[in-house]
């Protein structure tokens, strides 16, 4: 069962009261155990509704409302949507919740219909057409980054350079490299690195396959070095088949970071495949780095 969770507006949140570190440090830790706890499929706050507006319908008719709207009590400061087994079960789990605001407030929680929830109404076509937006709209979905500081690496590997249509045979270049992982001289960590960098709009980029290396041991004939500069970066996991990575870098590049309040930095974005990414099946350990501009 899906759950829309609904928090409600308060004096404090529709006058643009911002919460505290601390309140943002709990929600943040409270969204982090729901994350691993498989119930958080999405959530985000809401400004006041004197940012908002409304549309109002008679017969043909639209008329626009401008916000701030009077009554709090019927406004939303925020929302989840869980994946639960129960309405109990997602009670259980808003009792755990930190008082979102800085006063008295509720959290509603409301269950989502499902397909089988219309009836004969909704025929195969409906559904078929409903399961083909929900796929669609999946391989845009990202779940929130978290932000690391690193320093400066050095990458030793192969470059080659793609355009944006001949992107897909980024994995070739990856089976003829993979022999060398492990075995590259002056390798740092266990971890390989995809980078994409010397970007050309509308034109393509330049793909480094590589590993970690201290910078000091010779390199085989045939390898080269990109730099990673010290940055600080927004970390997105990337928990579907490896050959979907495409999907979520142009998520992250055109949905997430135009609305993010973040800039891009100009430097090297990478793909990290740690020691738990498996190459036979193409999951597990796939991680992608965005630098952002301080």
């Amino acid at each position: 069962m899906r759950f829309m969770v609904i928090v409600k507006a308060t004096k404090d949140s529709e006058a643009g009261e911002m919460p505290s570190q601390e309140l943002l440090t709990d929600m943040g830790n409270y969204n982090e155990d729901l994350v691993k706890a498989g119930i958080m499929l999405a959530g985000e706050g809401l400004q006041p509704s004197s940012k908002g507006a409304r549309v109002a319908f008679s017969g043909q008719n639209r008329t626009v409302i401008d916000g701030p709207f009077a009554e709090t009590k019927e406004l939303i400061a925020g929302y989840w949507i869980w994946q639960c087994k129960s309405l109990d079960e997602a009670i259980e789990w808003l009792k755990k919740c930190p008082n979102p605001m800085n006063e008295d407030s509720e959290i509603e929680i409301r269950q989502i219909f499902e397909a089988d929830d219309f009836g004969a109404e909704f025929t195969p076509e409906l559904r078929e057409q409903e399961d083909r937006l929900r796929n669609e709209a999946s391989q845009y979905a990202l779940e929130s980054p978290r932000f690391e500081t690193a320093g400066e690496k050095q990458i030793a590997g192969v470059n080659e350079t793609y355009s944006f249509e001949n992107r897909v045979n980024i994995p070739r270049q990856w089976e003829q490299f993979a022999p060398q992982i492990g075995k590259m001289p002056g390798q740092v960590g266990t971890s390989s690195y995809g980078v994409c960098w010397n970007y050309k709009p509308n034109t393509g980029f330049d793909y480094f396959t590589g590993v970690e290396v201290d910078g000091k041991t010779a390199l085989p004939k045939d390898f080269t070095t990109v730099t990673l500069p010290a940055a600080h970066y927004a970390v997105f996991a990337h928990r579907k088949h490896v050959s979907a990575i495409p999907q979520t870098i142009d998520a992250i590049w055109h949905k997430w970071l135009p609305n993010s309040g973040h800039e891009a930095a100009d430097a090297p974005c990478f793909e990290r495949y740690t020691e738990e990414f498996d190459p036979e099946t193409g999951t597990g350990g796939m991680e992608i780095w965005i630098p952002l501009k301080k």
